[in-house]
């Protein structure tokens, strides 16, 4: 894992809905993004900018199947991350 990519995923994390929704996504490993907005006391546009940058660090991926967007946890790169965190 490089210095960029690093970068992206603490920055991602640098707020806590984002952290909320990465905890979430992990517990129940899959989800809508409706339902993310459910869950939260935020609008769509903002849990969807959320989502973006979350999706960007390459912590979350997002697959689009018909008029939703099912979004996961990137158990990988969390792993990596993981790792890089406990040689600290």
């Amino acid at each position: 894992m490089n210095t960029a990519q690093l970068a992206k995923i603490f920055k991602a994390l640098g707020h806590p809905t984002r952290i909320k929704i990465v905890e979430h996504l992990i517990d129940i490993n899959t989800c809508i993004c409706g339902e993310i907005v459910n869950i939260f006391p935020y609008s769509q546009s903002t849990i969807s900018q959320h989502l973006k940058l979350l999706k960007e660090s390459g912590i979350v991926c997002g697959e689009i199947e018909g008029p939703k967007t099912y979004f996961c946890v990137d158990k990988a790169v969390l792993n990596k991350f993981k790792q890089y965190i406990q040689n600290l």
